[in-house]
């Protein structure tokens, strides 16, 4: 049985072109900084040039985007999805083979893939990760731009949008999911009003998760927000601990519409191997080694192979995946929907299994990802120092300065 929910095939590539001399054109990032300037090594944010607020709303794409190749996008609906193989992901994936994950890189004008929310008759009900029927009715509403975020298991404490527009601030979805544990510690803190807002942030208390792990499921709305958000166009993902320190229509001028890119990520400030990202995740205890191993000894069995040069112009192997910016077009919907599954197959460290989906994709149709330097990303969040329970999780880059051309 499939979902009968699709994404409109596209018309014209009209609107999304910018004109001849953008402002920002000319702009340059600094150079990165001498070895004998310790005080300025290590991760930190760098200048970015914004346009202003009223200019980028005017720069945003009257249509969609083309997706390239495919035009039609349906979801995989099982009320009792069955495990076949040894391994293939959890009930709430629907436990895809071997076989139709392989099929799910084969792009095609129309496709039928996993992605999330088997069960449930529509996502958000009766599927795991569920969400009462008057949130999803508002979320629904969302048609233009979202800005999400998640805080499971009550680790992290919200953290106020600033520098935000009166456009924005009427005009731009900013929803918050949460789990009952810190719905019940903001409810008794005081901090989650009537309204079932904290701040800008409207609250989504989210029901009957499907993982025993807050990260993994916290993947969902990372991933998937196109299939929580049917009718939302564009979408800047936060992780929780983040902050957001600039206005949402700029961030999306910025690092879609001035590239005409329809995905951005930043890469990693400093690995750009998945190999050396998985020892990394292992000496840090992120995740079990012996999980680790068998995913990347899986992607090395399908021919990943270390980073090099020869990958030009692609930069990088490895995301910063704590922000993600994305238009809702169907390349962009299958791209999350096979890199979660990805993750409920394997492992739910997502920067290891990025670029395996990256690149599979882009072998069959002429569309890629945009991933910027990690200092221009700490340039528009920022990442305060201490948790709910007091712990510290700080990094830098509180200093991050922009650039408004005129």
């Amino acid at each position: 049985m499939n979902e009968q929910i699709s994404d409109p095939r596209p018309l014209l590539d009209v609107g999304n072109t910018l004109p001849r001399q953008h402002p920002c054109e000319n702009f340059a990032l600094p150079s990165p900084p001498r070895p004998s300037d310790r005080k300025r090594m290590g991760p930190r944010p760098c200048p970015v040039c914004y346009v202003p607020v009223e200019e980028a709303i005017a720069r945003m794409p009257h249509i969609p985007s083309p997706s390239p190749v495919l035009w039609n996008l349906t979801y995989v609906h099982e009320e009792n999805p069955v495990r076949t193989e040894p391994f293939g992901g959890s009930e709430f994936g629907g436990y895809p083979s071997l076989k139709q994950r392989n099929d799910s890189f084969d792009v095609k004008e129309s496709m039928n893939v996993h992605c999330g929310f088997v069960r449930g008759r529509k996502p958000g009900i009766d599927s795991g990760f569920d969400i009462d029927d008057s949130d999803l009715l508002e979320m629904e509403q969302c048609r233009g731009v979202v800005v999400a975020s998640a805080i499971f298991g009550n680790y992290d404490i919200i953290q106020q949008p600033k520098s935000i527009s009166e456009d924005a601030k009427q005009n731009v979805c900013f929803y918050m999911f949460v789990d009952e544990e810190t719905e019940a510690y903001m409810k008794n803190s005081g901090s989650l009003d009537d309204r079932k807002k904290v701040g800008l942030w409207r609250i989504i208390v989210v029901r009957n998760l499907p993982y025993v792990d807050a990260r993994r499921n916290g993947k969902i709305p990372k991933l998937l927000l196109h299939r929580i958000f049917p009718n939302a166009r564009f979408s800047i993902w936060i992780d929780g601990k983040l902050e957001l320190v600039v206005d949402p229509y700029q961030i999306l001028e910025r690092f879609l519409w001035q590239k005409n890119a329809t995905f951005a990520i930043s890469r990693h400030y400093r690995r750009f191997d998945v190999f050396v990202e998985a020892e990394a995740n292992k000496v840090a205890a992120k995740y079990d080694n012996a999980s680790i191993d068998f995913q990347i000894d899986f992607y090395r069995s399908e021919g990943l192979t270390p980073y090099s040069e020869a990958k030009l112009p692609i930069t990088s192997d490895v995301p910063e995946g704590c922000v993600i910016i994305r238009e809702h077009i169907p390349i962009t919907n299958l791209f999350t929907c096979l890199w979660f599954n990805e993750v409920d197959r394997f492992t739910s460290r997502d920067q290891l299994s990025f670029s395996t989906v990256r690149d599979k994709i882009m072998s069959k149709v002429d569309w890629s990802v945009s991933m910027f330097m990690d200092c221009e990303r700490r340039n528009f969040v920022v990442q305060r120092c201490v948790g709910a329970h007091g712990s510290s999780n700080c990094c830098s880059g509180k200093d991050s300065s922009s650039t408004n051309v005129t």
